[in-house]
């Protein structure tokens, strides 16, 4: 825990100014990011007397080492670099609204000569229009295909809309009258283009012109005595208007605007929003933050506009935005919202009629939210810190290791042996930080002195990481960085030092590794050779669920009902399942390998034209430089090469039938690992069970 006083700037350093701070921790990791109109009144607040802070900006200022500013002209430019900032450090004391699933949107693909309506999830793309975001996926479809009857866009995939223009057979959809069939030149280009905008037109509210528009044909059918069309008329009116009623009017002057309601407590804010298109709800989603420093409501609304609107510009910004309390001060925040739609945008709180009414929905979808938000999480927050003080005081640590990395040995018969690591920061999974390792310092198999191999490169980086930030770097005495086969240095991350997390930089609390006795003495020699003592080691065997500890002869037992005992398992599992695809991946790999593979400028083309003519690679092998330079495309220069990468690669010795002593012969176009023939009926050695 650091003193706040220890790198308190001095009062003639902080501008009077607008501007952005950040503070990082011991190993210059960014851990918050903050804005003010005043750098030097802001940060005077973080350095006073700690039993006067708030309990989470106390815990932030204590687990800073270091803070740094950047001065900016306006406060509208402070909140454009705190939004980046945040987006690209994900500083953990900075409110994060966790999103409990991907929102599904209507997206329209006019980017494509021939749009088409899908599904879309994610990061939005330039030049698709969205609606939504929609609850459900269902909801979408189901939209879709009322909407189809009046206006019949492309939903097919790129691959279906060429094969049925390459057949000239549309799909099933244009068969049924839901689909203009553009792949076989039903419709232009031009004419699809706008039956595409005129379902968006539909879908952004304007519905009446179209509901007047078929009521009119409608009527013109029935005077002359079209009565099929206009029964086909009447039914899509009937779409149209089924389709309208999912979303229901909520406010009559047809407005475009945003709605946002919080509801919170001492720990956690729940944020939801309602999209209102045209007076109707055209989507609704919501977030849960923690609160993990001292914050306002009008703070966490400002948190949530920059969620919302940070990436977005156009007519994806409406024109009003009604919220609970507005951020202070509101101007800037106004001002960025105008310059990502490109006109003004109104930010206020509703105060009565059909907008207030619609805010209190709001408010109590955000009520609900938390509530079972609570319900869900309680249990696993109170669950994952009873976990963590259980494997503390079983480990005899020191505090609860809020950050565990597991490592574990994964070969098939000692060929393709690999490593993995993963991480767990409060016993969360943190993917981003996974790490796969392939065994080089010897062949076969020998989990133990895998392990060693593997902890100390993982931990030979992460000295390497404390030398080039400076923590520990003795000037002339500093070691020279390790430079690995590929001449780089080990463990260097980004040339800048931007506080983003290096692959290595930071390091456990415990190191867990998947075995028993061996493995854990060898991972704790291996921190031991590197001079680390403060990291705990500790191993977990299979078989009885053991937790071994380094230098014990017997192994400490975890009740089976232990959270603490749950928690290192799935943090084992999750390493065995991370190290077996890694280790499948390699092998699937080396099975389609060929000696082919070496020859340089050899594609798969004139491979395939070279196992064609010949009909094996026990064929090939055998053959001239003259007979190779008869296959079509291949050289003399290029034959010779061939020749030799398979005369290098060519086996020691046929393969024998031990039972008959019979010299086994290849199939045609049978083939092995590495492109090798394999004997009809010969056993396959490859089989094995995975480690």
């Amino acid at each position: 825990m650091a003193d706040p006083s220890s790198y308190r700037p001095k009062p003639g350093e902080i501008p009077d100014s607008p501007g952005v701070y950040r503070f990082r921790d011991e190993h210059r990791r960014v851990i918050y990011v903050g804005k003010a109109k005043s750098l030097r009144q802001r940060l005077a607040n973080y350095f006073q007397d700690l039993a006067g802070l708030h309990p989470r900006t106390r815990s932030m200022v204590t687990t800073a080492a270091s803070v740094e500013w950047t001065v900016v002209s306006t406060e509208v430019e402070a909140l454009q670099l705190e939004y980046s900032w945040i987006k690209e450090y994900d500083p953990r004391f900075n409110v994060k609204y966790r999103d409990d699933k991907s929102y599904p949107y209507l997206a329209v693909t006019m980017n494509e000569e021939y749009p088409r309506v899908q599904v879309m999830r994610g990061h939005k793309k330039k030049g698709v229009r969205y609606f939504g975001p929609y609850a459900h996926a269902w909801a979408i479809r189901d939209t879709v295909d009322l909407l189809l009857r009046v206006f019949p866009v492309r939903t097919c995939s790129a691959g279906v809309f060429k094969n049925a223009a390459r057949t000239g057979r549309p799909c099933l959809l244009g068969y049924i009258g839901k689909c203009s069939a553009p792949c076989v030149d039903r419709v232009s280009a031009e004419e699809h283009r706008e039956l595409a905008d005129e379902f968006c037109d539909f879908m952004t509210g304007r519905t009446n012109t179209y509901i007047r528009r078929l009521e009119k044909q409608m009527a013109e059918a029935a005077d002359d005595m079209e009565y099929e069309r206009a029964a086909r008329l009447r039914d899509d009116i009937g779409a149209l208007k089924k389709a309208m009623e999912k979303n229901a009017v909520v406010l009559a002057d047809a407005t475009d605007a945003d709605l946002i309601a919080v509801a919170e407590d001492e720990l956690e804010a729940a944020v939801q929003i309602f999209h209102v298109r045209g007076g109707r709800v055209r989507g609704q989603r919501g977030w849960v933050t923690d609160k993990v420093e001292e914050i306002t409501t009008g703070a966490l609304v400002e948190h949530a506009l920059q969620q919302l609107y940070g990436e977005e510009t156009g007519d994806a910004v409406p024109k009003e935005v009604l919220v609970p309390a507005l951020p202070d001060p509101v101007e800037p925040v106004q001002e960025w919202l105008a310059g990502r739609r490109g006109s003004g945008v109104s930010l206020r709180i509703p105060q009565r009629g059909d907008k207030k009414a619609l805010m209190e929905t709001v408010e109590r979808n955000a009520q609900q939210a938390l509530v079972l938000h609570k319900t869900k999480r309680a249990s696993d927050l109170t669950t994952r810190s009873r976990a963590l003080e259980e494997i503390a005081d079983a480990l005899d640590l020191d505090s609860a290791p809020l950050r565990v990395e597991c490592y574990d040995i994964s070969h098939l018969q000692g060929d393709d042996v690999v490593a993995s690591m993963v991480v767990f920061e409060d016993g969360l999974a943190r993917k981003s930080e996974y790490r796969r390792f392939q065994i080089k310092g010897f062949a076969g198999q020998d989990d133990v002195r895998s392990m060693h191999e593997v902890i100390t490169r993982r931990f030979r980086r992460y000295l390497a990481e404390k030398e080039k930030t400076g923590e520990w770097t003795d000037g002339e005495n500093a070691e020279t960085p390790e430079i690995d086969r590929n001449g780089e240095i080990v463990g260097t991350g980004p040339t800048e030092d931007d506080g983003r997390p290096k692959k290595f930089a930071y390091p456990p609390q415990l190191v867990v590794v998947d075995g028993g006795a061996p493995q854990v003495a060898a991972a704790r020699r291996a921190l031991d050779e590197l001079g680390i003592d403060d990291i705990a080691v500790c191993g977990l065997a299979k078989r009885l669920e053991e937790v071994w500890l380094p230098g014990d002869d017997d192994p400490v037992v975890l009740p089976r009902t232990s959270e603490g005992l749950y928690l290192l398992q799935r943090v084992r599992d999750e390493a065995h399942r991370f190290a077996i695809t890694y280790q499948r991946a390699k092998r699937s790999k080396r099975f389609r390998s060929s000696p082919l593979d070496d020859v340089p400028g050899l594609g798969d083309t004139r491979k395939q034209a070279l196992l064609k003519h010949f009909g094996s690679l026990k064929k090939l092998r055998a053959a001239t430089i003259d007979q190779i330079c008869e296959v079509p495309g291949i050289g003399r220069k290029t034959a010779e090469t061939i020749a030799v990468a398979l005369a290098r690669s060519a086996p020691a010795a046929p393969a024998v039938n031990t039972a008959t002593g019979e010299i086994m012969e290849e199939e045609p176009g049978t083939m092995g690992s590495g492109g090798e023939p394999v004997a009809a009926g010969a056993p396959d050695e490859r089989r094995g069970q995975e480690t």
